[in-house]
């Protein structure tokens, strides 16, 4: 849970940006004005994107800055509503069958209600998402929707209409105030336009050049100028050559702090063909990146450095 004093959603365009950068999140308006507005309208909101662009982070910086819990569900395949809603401590329960018999508990009813009482409940994320907060309504990463069946984003909609789950044994749980709720996919599926319908959209793309080399200046504060440019412009080349998985925002931040603590101060065709792993997560692409076409990338970084002067 955040540590941070709780305060109140911006109530500006402006101080979203102010709250962004606050986070260290260099995101431009369009994002920041629909932020704003999904805070406002009391919206979910769905952000798409490429892996490593920075979706999840939007609500990392969101459960900081506003000093509000963050809960993540991380999906999967195959998950269900044990795992994303609630479960029962089955065990607990049966010792406490067991106990009860030993004690000579004739109460059936008695019984029953006691078990399933909310002692021996598992809340799980979405049921912990609607559950009180003295810090206010807390963010709700759903992150990775796309991985997930059509059948629990079917079970999900519901959740986001009203805002509340039903436990047969319990009841009805609804949010007295509804939480953050931030949506993620990487876009491997198409999420159904009902679940898009309720919720605001952002696509989150790869950043030009100048936002990209802010984002790396800020995140990795002690590298060398020269080479946080090289950097930068070498992963904008390389996103334009046909590759399985050009490379994110993610891992041009992992590049970067890998050839600082390197001491590298310029790049060169061998500290490029060493650290590739760190940059590229498949053997083809890294295979594709031979001498000749390292050689040629960084030929073609300088001149457009060059031009930039």
């Amino acid at each position: 849970m955040t540590t941070n004093t709780p305060r109140t959603p911006p109530a500006s365009i402006e101080e979203t940006l102010a709250i962004l950068a606050a986070g260290r999140y260099v995101g431009d308006r369009p994002l920041a004005t629909v932020l704003f507005l999904a805070l406002r309208m009391g919206r979910p909101l769905f952000l798409e994107g490429e892996a490593g662009v920075g979706k999840t982070e939007i609500a990392k910086v969101l459960s900081e800055t506003l000093g509000r819990r963050l809960i993540r569900l991380q999906c999967y395949e195959g998950l269900d509503v044990s795992a994303a809603v609630y479960e029962w401590n089955y065990a607990a329960q049966m010792i406490a069958i067991r106990l009860a018999e030993a004690e000579g508990a004739g109460d059936r009813a008695r019984l029953e209600h006691d078990i399933f009482s909310e002692r021996f409940l598992i809340k799980r994320p979405l049921l912990q998402a609607l559950e009180p907060d003295p810090a206010g309504a807390p963010v709700l990463l759903i992150d990775e929707l796309d991985r997930t069946d059509e059948a629990f984003e079917a079970f999900l909609l519901e959740v986001l209409a009203d805002f509340q789950v039903t436990i047969p044994e319990m009841g009805t749980v609804k949010a007295a105030r509804p939480p953050i709720v931030v949506i993620t996919s990487n876009r491997t599926r198409e999420i159904h336009d009902a679940l898009k319908r309720r919720c605001l959209y952002h696509w989150v793309g790869y950043p030009d050049a100048a936002r990209e080399l802010h984002i790396v200046r800020t995140k990795v504060p002690d590298i060398a100028k020269k080479l946080s440019q090289e950097i930068v412009h070498f992963v904008q080349r390389l996103r334009r050559e046909d590759m399985f998985k050009a490379p994110g925002v993610a891992e041009t931040l992992d590049w970067a702090s890998a050839l600082s603590e390197l001491d590298v101060v310029a790049l060169d065709p061998a500290t490029v063909s060493d650290t590739l792993g760190v940059l590229l997560k498949y053997q083809d692409d890294i295979v594709r990146l031979d001498t000749g076409k390292v050689n040629e990338i960084l030929s073609d970084v300088r001149a457009e450095m060059k031009a930039a002067e």
